[in-house]
């Protein structure tokens, strides 16, 4: 991607980007921010279950051998892991209200009439934990999607962390491969535990207002190199 710095202030890089090189610029700035915001939703809840924690990791180390570092053809490997990342993308999708969309024609909607250039927001967040789509909505439990065709493609409506249709995120395929390398060697190379004096509780699903999944209150754990 090309850019040309115009000027630095602060903390702050303002760059002018070449009309043809946009979308790379939305496409690297969506998936990171929001893989960074899921990533810590996955070490949020496997922290929280030292089952999960102990499951996920087992299955990483045996099927690895002994490579350094964990690629993305490594992750193909993993069903469990799969099933993990795809747990905590339903419960902490990238962008909860998706992109907006607007509508192009006047439709009514369970006897509400909405009108030709409406902008419409998909609660994708309350639709992933809808009790009458998902059993115990709010637990985490990758077992789920274990030998389970729902896919987070967009075919499946009660699973939409990247919205459907032909306007879906354009990241989908980055930002899943960079969640999967990231979480998988995080895992791989290392164990996990909540820094002393650190109570589970403490963790929090709280998150901050905004378009991904911030939480609100930092998500501090210990990690040591594993044996």
């Amino acid at each position: 991607m090309k850019m040309t710095i115009v000027q630095i202030c602060e903390n702050f890089i303002f760059v002018q980007l070449l009309t043809s090189d946009l979308l790379s610029q939305n496409m690297i700035i969506g998936s990171t921010s929001t893989t960074t915001a899921t990533a810590v939703g996955a070490m949020t809840e496997l922290v929280k279950n030292s089952r999960i924690m102990k499951k996920v990791q087992e299955e990483i180390r045996s099927l690895s051998g002994e490579k350094e570092v964990l690629d993305e053809d490594d992750v193909q490997k993993f069903p469990y892991f799969k099933a993990v990342v795809k747990e905590t993308l339903r419960l902490y999708p990238p962008a909860p209200l998706l992109v907006p969309r607007e509508t192009k024609e006047k439709l009514v909607i369970d006897g509400y009439e909405i009108p030709a250039k409406t902008i419409i927001y998909v609660n994708g967040w309350a639709i992933q934990r809808d009790p009458e789509a998902w059993e115990d909505a709010e637990e985490f439990i990758p077992e789920r999607f274990l030998n389970s065709s729902v896919d987070l493609r967009g075919q499946d409506f009660c699973f939409i962390p990247f919205g459907a249709g032909r306007r879906m995120c354009p990241g989908l395929h980055m930002g899943l491969a960079s969640l999967d390398v990231i979480l998988s060697n995080l895992l791989y190379s290392f164990d996990w535990e909540l820094v002393e004096g650190t109570e589970t509780n403490d963790t929090g699903s709280t998150v901050l207002p905004g378009l991904t999944h911030d939480k609100k209150n930092p998500f501090r754990v210990l990690a040591k190199c594993r044996n």
